[in-house]
C-alpha cells in the first residue's frame, strides 16, 4: 500500500545525514533563515515589521484557503489574481489589481517546481515598489538556478512537515537588507526545547498508520471517516487552522531536521517521480502537468490531470494507493468568481500522488502492473 506521507519508522529517515540546516546555508548562504512551526506564522513575522494596517497583498486564486490568513492577522486584504493552465499567472489580470496601496505580491513554488514567471514577479514587485514573497511550502529541496526555491524574493517561507515525517515544522527566509533589519521574531519562533504531549501524540499517530497499512481496507474505512467533509469548501475553517499553528517548531521536529539526509531524500523522490511518468505515460485519460524534471528540483508530489478525477482516485484506491488526492481546496470566493475559472478546473481535475522517500519505486511499479490489469 502506498500512503500520503512517509512513516517515522521508515529506515530512509531514521540514518543520521547533515541534516536541513547544513543544506539551508549550502543553497541559501546570503540569506537568513529561522525556524517556526508553521509557515503561514512564519509569514506574518516577516511581514509584521514592513507593512501597516490597510494595505493588500496579491496571492495566486490556486492556493489553499489558510494561506491568506496571516495578511488578515496583519490587517491586509488578500487579493486573489487569476493563473494559466500552467499555474504561471494571469500577468494582466495581476498586474490590474496591483495599486498604490499593494505592499507585497506573492509567488508559489507549486508541487516543488519554480512558479513559471517567477523572474516576472520579481521584476513587478520591483517596478511597483512593493515585497515579493516566495511561498515554497511545497519542497524545501528545490534549487531551482543555482538559488534554493523559497529564496527567490525579498522574504519566502518553506514547509518541513510537507517533507518530512513530522507535526510541524517551517522555515522564514528574510534575503533582503531591509527585511533582515527590520525582522523581529515573536515568541513563536525558534524550536520548542522539550517533548511535548503534541509529539507523543503525533508519534501515537505514526504507530496507528503503520497498523492500518496491514489492512488496506481498514486504513481507508478510516480515512473516510476522519476527512469527513473534507472535500467540501465549506467546511474548511482557515482561520481556526491558522490559530492552531501558532507554536513554534516542536522538539521532535527539530530532531527529525537534523538527522535528515537532503541528498538521499531528494534522490528518492525524483526517482519516485520518473516511477510514475513511465507507468502512466500513454494514458489518453491523463495529462501530467510537468513534463520534465529539471535537476535540482525536489519534487512534492507528481500532479497529472486528469478526464475523470474521481474514477481515477477511485482505480488507484483499487490498486492501493490511498495518498492521492485532488487539490487544492479553493475558496468559496475562489470557486463562485468566474475570473477564477481556470483555478476552479485545474482544483477539480489535478490529482496529485505521493512520491515521498517512504515509497520505493518497486512499490510503484507493482501499481502500475495494477493499472494495466
Amino acid at each position: 500500500m502506498i500512503s500520503a506521507t512517509p512513516s517515522v519508522f521508515d529506515v530512509s529517515v531514521s540514518r543520521s545525514g547533515p541534516g536541513i540546516d547544513r543544506f539551508v546555508e549550502r543553497h541559501a548562504p546570503d540569506s537568513t533563515h529561522t525556524y517556526y512551526g508553521a509557515g503561514k506564522v512564519a509569514l506574518r513575522d516577516g511581514l509584521a515589521g514592513l507593512v501597516e494596517p490597510g494595505g493588500n497583498v496579491l496571492v495566486p486564486a490556486y492556493l489553499s484557503p489558510a494561506v491568506v490568513e496571516p495578511f488578515h492577522d496583519l490587517g491586509l486584504e488578500s487579493r486573489f489574481y487569476a493563473v494559466e493552465e500552467t499555474l504561471a499567472p494571469d500577468f494582466g489580470d495581476l498586474e490590474s489589481r496591483i495599486d498604490d496601496d499593494t505592499v507585497a505580491v506573492m509567488s508559489v513554488n507549486y508541487f516543488g517546481f519554480p512558479q513559471p514567471g517567477l523572474e516576472r514577479i520579481a521584476s513587478l514587485s520591483d517596478e511597483y515598489d512593493c515585497y515579493h514573497i516566495d511561498d515554497n511550502a511545497h519542497s524545501p529541496l528545490s534549487v531551482h538556478d543555482g538559488t534554493l526555491l523559497g529564496t527567490h524574493g525579498d522574504l519566502g517561507v518553506t514547509t518541513l512537515r510537507k517533507l518530512l515525517p513530522v507535526p510541524d515544522g517551517a522555515v522564514l527566509y528574510c534575503t533582503d537588507d531591509e527585511v533582515t533589519s527590520n525582522f523581529t521574531p515573536s515568541s513563536l519562533a525558534g524550536r520548542s526545547g522539550r517533548i511535548a504531549t503534541a509529539d507523543c501524540r503525533y508519534v501515537a499517530g505514526s504507530v496507528a498508520e503503520r497498523v492500518l497499512e496491514t489492512s488496506p481496507s481498514l486504513h481507508r474505512s478510516v480515512e473516510a471517516f476522519l476527512s469527513d467533509g473534507g472535500d467540501d469548501s465549506s467546511s474548511v475553517d482557515p482561520s481556526g487552522r491558522y490559530e492552531a499553528a501558532k507554536v513554534p517548531m516542536s522538539r521532535f521536529a527539530a530532531l527529525v531536521a537534523d538527522a535528515a539526509d537532503p541528498e538521499a531524500i531528494r534522490a528518492t523522490r525524483r526517482e519516485n517521480f520518473r516511477t510514475w511518468q513511465e507507468i502512466l505515460d500513454g494514458r489518453d485519460d491523463l495529462t501530467p502537468l510537468y513534463d520534465r524534471l529539471p535537476t535540482g528540483i525536489s519534487p512534492y508530489e507528481f500532479p497529472v490531470r486528469a478526464s475523470e478525477s474521481e474514477a481515477f482516485l477511485a482505480e488507484l484506491e483499487d490498486c492501493g494507493v490511498v495518498g492521492a488526492h485532488t487539490w487544492p481546496i479553493l475558496r468559496q470566493s475562489v470557486r463562485e468568481d468566474e475570473t477564477y475559472e481556470t483555478s476552479t478546473r485545474l482544483a477539480d481535475e489535478l490529482v496529485a500522488l505521493p512520491v515521498h522517500q517512504g515509497i520505493g519505486p518497486s512499490a510503484i511499479e507493482a501499481v502500475g502492473d495494477r493499472l494495466r490489469r
